[in-house]
């Protein structure tokens, strides 16, 4: 026991120890700060996957109401940053605006043809030269 304490006692008086502090944390350190960019990189992939979800759901939504594309865009990206916000997750409204983009034209729903709705009670004239 009085070896060790002899150690200890060395280590302290002759500074040794905190040379091997400084060299340990000098070693550690690159390691700490890239465990930390992957987790936050990880962190980042969790939220766009989220928030793909979300626009997903609100593309959906969206595209069945009788609304102009621009105020269905608005809407679904509203949506996205409300539903975020209230699960304590922010980002910025380009990024919604991207997610909801993204989301829409993976739908399939930007390449459908827009069908014409005709007025109830309106007919449309029929040309005698394509009756033949």
């Amino acid at each position: 026991m009085k070896t060790v304490n002899d150690i200890a006692e060395w280590l302290l008086q002759s500074g040794a120890l905190v040379v091997l502090v400084l060299f340990l944390w000098g070693y550690a350190k690159p390691l700490l700060t890239a465990k930390a960019k992957t987790a936050k990189t990880e962190q980042s992939r969790q939220l766009w996957t989220l928030a793909e979800q979300v626009a997903e759901a609100a593309v959906n939504a969206m595209a069945s109401r009788n609304l102009p594309g621009t105020d269905k865009y608005a809407k679904a990206v509203d949506m996205v940053q409300t539903t975020l916000s209230k699960h304590g997750h922010h980002i910025a409204p380009e990024e919604a605006e991207a997610v909801v983009q993204s989301v829409y034209e993976k739908s399939g729903l930007a390449s459908q043809p827009v069908k014409s709705v005709e007025p109830q009670g309106s007919v449309a004239a029929i040309d005698p030269k394509e009756a033949k």
